[in-house]
């Protein structure tokens, strides 16, 4: 199978295998997760908000905050955007909270189906594609409000080089080269990035970039949860390296937090 056709095509329940993947298998027996929508009440479907992702020396870092919100409302503090997706890669959500989840759960699902039936992992690019494709087949729930759009990033290893891309409500896939952000305040942790990031950031400048990114955001989007020291809720921070993905401890972010909310302007 080519690892780069992988994400070629739209989903249609019922049809035949044509890839060998596990979700075609469970669409051949009309057992894929499916979802109807008719009209979709504001305020209601609980929201993850923004995430962020950015290479540094040695690979690249993803950060998500904890809050998810629907309409006015904080619906969750404490829940979690940034996944692994397999063993070098790693994956955030924003938009609609529960289908985002289920597409992740599927997304993870894939990749290890993939691995165990070909004996090799799939290529960077190919995991890219096939979660563009999971995206597309979301598109008619899109146009009805239920939106899901995660950003991607991982460590390539045929290049050993750091990779992240960002994707469209259709499922355009597009690569970033240094950083990329989305969600309700995506466009202010970017600008924040844009005038903060460099390509020779350590381990623990780029830590302390991705906190301070999502502070900003937090600043000017109230659908965007900063540190919150009295609570102990910090955002989720997971690296990729060619070691392979490690997710930051609370006990670390929870330093790097407060020094980043100390030398915050007033």
């Amino acid at each position: 199978m080519n690892d780069r056709e992988i994400g070629i095509g739209p989903l249609r329940i019922g049809e035949p295998i044509v890839d060998g993947s596990f979700l075609s298998a469970l669409q051949y027996r009309g057992l894929a997760p499916s979802w109807q929508a008719g009209s979709v009440p504001e305020g209601i479907i609980p929201e993850a908000t923004t995430v962020l992702a950015l290479t540094w020396c040695d690979g690249v870092i993803m950060a998500g905050d904890r809050r998810a919100t629907a309409g006015n409302v904080i619906a969750h503090r404490r829940m979690r955007k940034v996944y692994p997706s397999d063993e070098f890669s790693v994956v955030a959500i924003s938009g609609t909270a529960g289908m985002a989840i289920e597409l992740i759960k599927l997304f993870q699902t894939e990749l290890e189906h993939y691995e165990k039936i070909e004996g090799t992992r799939l290529s960077l690019e190919g995991k890219a594609n096939f979660l563009a494709r999971l995206i597309r087949g979301n598109l008619p729930l899109a146009f009805q409000g239920l939106v899901v759009i995660p950003l991607f990033c991982g460590f390539d290893e045929r290049t050993q080089i750091g990779h992240l891309y960002s994707f469209d409500i259709v499922g355009g896939r597009y690569d970033e080269l240094s950083y990329a952000a989305t969600g309700s305040g995506g466009s202010e942790a970017k600008s924040f990035l844009k005038a903060a990031w460099k390509p020779d950031l350590t381990r623990e400048e780029a830590l302390a970039l991705a906190v301070e990114a999502l502070v900003a955001a937090s600043e000017e989007d109230a659908a965007t949860g900063g540190p919150d020291l009295r609570r102990g809720i910090y955002p989720s921070l997971v690296l990729v390296t060619e070691q392979g993905v490690e997710e930051i401890p609370d006990e670390v972010i929870e330093v790097i937090a407060a020094t980043v909310m100390e030398g915050r302007p007033q």
